[in-house]
């Protein structure tokens, strides 16, 4: 069999419609299998609690580029990119298995210093690790991460619980980090034509380490439990927030409305995104890679939320057929459209 015959390209479904495709007749077997394909972590019975498992494959090339990701800075990110999903559960992360394919460019001492990375997230999160697998690639550098996680049946947060009138939030800021990225790649790009010119880097920490070494909101799913609260649905900011919105909404069986003056962009990204001509609403709409959380809570939860610096109520759900839309400084309505991260995309959009 030719597979060049009838071939579809899977750029015309997208990362989420290729996932949704082929596992669209999947079946689960197990009554332990509470939730499978679909969520930030799948989740299961395990008898008093429930444990929740992710994986995240990252691919030289496509999720990092060397010239500017130093092994270290990788090695955590990769973590945390993993623990990310778990807390976008509501849970806790506990253990994480690491594999990797390494082509010969590759010796001992690079690997060593991506391993120093892996460790030191492992150790600021708490969490153990305990397994995972070495090959020889031909790729450059492949790093997949699987995360283990548990949380109180009751606790459990999926992306499919947002409800009417409930109000939708956010944590933390964004942008920063897509905004990082247009600073690194804009000096490869001048290195790449003049070696002699040293990076221009200076006063953009901020974004730079949004980019290069995020961190997972921990912190959010522990104010949950001190405070009280329970959101109706969340996911992480992996992709960015109009492709989450999106998410919740089609998930949830609902629409939402998102206010452009409301959403958190710290001054440092504001200012490099007019520097690089970019509306800063728009990179903090699709840019991706920040890592905060989104949720919605109700209405009746709000006094816990209003005064916690944390947390930016950025809209509210509505009814699915009002669409999800987002409202402009000037009042007028704009339906939300997702030009976030997409893997299968970033070749073609020369990203």
């Amino acid at each position: 069999m030719s597979f060049k015959e009838n071939k579809t390209e899977i750029t015309a479904l997208g990362e989420f419609g290729l996932i949704k495709h082929l596992t669209k007749d999947n079946k689960i077997k197990h009554p332990e299998t509470v939730k499978a394909v679909g969520d930030d972590a799948a989740v299961i019975d395990v008898g008093d609690k429930y444990m929740l498992v992710s994986t995240d494959l990252l691919l030289e090339g496509i999720h990092f580029d060397l010239t500017y990701m130093p092994l270290k800075h990788l090695g955590y990110k990769s973590i945390i990119v993993n623990l990310s999903d778990i807390y976008a559960m509501n849970g806790l992360a506990k253990q994480v298995t690491v594999s990797i394919g390494l082509s010969n460019r590759f010796g001992l001492e690079a690997v060593e210093e991506l391993y120093k990375g892996i460790t030191l997230a492992c150790e600021q999160y708490n969490v153990d690790l305990v397994g995972g697998d070495t090959s020889s690639s031909r790729q450059g550098l492949i790093i997949s991460v699987t995360a283990v996680g548990e949380i109180s049946k009751e606790k459990v947060t999926y992306r499919s619980g947002a409800k009417f009138n409930d109000l939708l939030v956010v944590s933390g800021d964004l942008g920063g980090s897509f905004m990082g990225l247009q600073l690194l790649e804009r000096e490869k790009s001048v290195f790449s034509e003049n070696p002699e010119i040293q990076p221009d880097l200076g006063g953009n920490d901020y974004v730079l380490e949004r980019q290069l070494k995020p961190e997972a909101r921990k912190d959010i799913i522990e104010q949950f439990e001190q405070f009280q609260i329970k959101p109706t649905a969340m996911i992480d900011i992996s992709d960015g927030l109009a492709s989450e919105v999106i998410h919740i909404c089609d998930q949830s069986g609902c629409g939402a409305n998102i206010y452009d003056e409301k959403i958190p962009i710290d001054h440092t990204t504001y200012q490099l995104a007019r520097d690089f001509e970019l509306d800063p609403s728009v990179v903090a709409l699709n840019g991706g890679e920040d890592y905060e959380l989104l949720f919605t809570v109700a209405q009746s939860d709000y006094d816990k939320i209003k005064n916690n610096p944390h947390f930016t109520v950025i809209g509210h759900i509505t009814d699915k057929a009002s669409g999800i839309n987002l409202i402009a400084k000037n009042g007028t309505s704009h339906e939300l459209t997702a030009q976030g991260w997409d893997a299968f995309l970033r070749k073609e959009k020369g990203l």
